[in-house]
């Protein structure tokens, strides 16, 4: 049986999901309360901060070493420069919430909270 292909959700879904959900917000102020929550992140991580987001996850930025790679054509050698990458980590609870709803939609056994 193929896999289908798995669901996502945009930036668009995410606005479409706070204005349905709070009532008294239109679409204009959800898109406007996301744009502005993504940016204080991504501020927050461009200057190296750490962002904790309780009972949810914690982003932060990795350092990825120099490192010799190949030109899959030639063969030939490449050196890749030291980047710093987005890294986000899940929290217990999210890691929980996704295993015991995931197990439930596939009809599997959910492993017993630790």
């Amino acid at each position: 049986m193929p896999k289908s292909k798995p669901e996502h959700m945009t930036r668009s879904d995410l606005v479409e999901a706070l204005a349905s959900r709070f009532g008294q917000l239109t679409h204009r102020d959800a898109e406007f309360a996301v744009k502005a929550i993504l940016d204080a992140m991504g501020d927050a991580l461009v200057k190296g901060h750490r962002i904790e987001i309780r009972g949810f996850g914690s982003f932060s930025v990795n350092r990825r070493s120099p490192r010799v790679g190949r030109n899959p054509r030639s063969g030939e050698s490449v050196m890749i420069p030291e980047k710093r990458v987005p890294h986000f980590k899940p929290g217990k609870a999210l890691r929980e919430q996704v295993d015991a709803r995931t197990a439930e939609i596939l009809g599997l056994e959910p492993k017993k909270p630790t």
